[in-house]
């Protein structure tokens, strides 16, 4: 367990739903991150082009989200699922999104 009280953990969900009889999987993407912002815990979550990332403050709640994901693209009637996951877990500081992103942006900013 961390000593970090109010630590902070950040996942990529990027699930492509196959066998849907269309190119288009806005439905189904739809569906997941619908399913992703209800669940219990999420901090926040933000849709991408390539995924959603969303932060958390315990690990159970990603997997949540996961699961919840899946459950959703599946109620739309895909014949497959296919889910990559990547999971941030800092130990040493807790950190949201934003703050990962403005660090970036702040030495991009100096060196441009």
């Amino acid at each position: 367990m961390s000593n970090i009280s109010n630590q902070t953990l950040h996942a990529e969900i990027s699930i492509v739903p196959v066998g849907t009889g269309s190119t288009s999987i806005s439905k189904e993407v739809a569906a997941a991150f619908e399913a992703i912002r209800k669940t219990k815990d999420i901090n926040t979550t933000k849709l991408t082009a390539m995924g959603t990332q969303i932060e958390a403050r315990n690990m159970r709640a990603i997997l949540n989200a996961i699961e919840a994901a899946h459950e959703a693209v599946k109620s739309t009637g895909a014949k497959r699922i296919i889910s990559t996951i990547r999971i941030a877990e800092r130990l040493d500081a807790s950190r949201r999104l934003e703050d990962e992103i403005e660090s970036v942006t702040e030495k991009l900013s100096k060196e441009w």
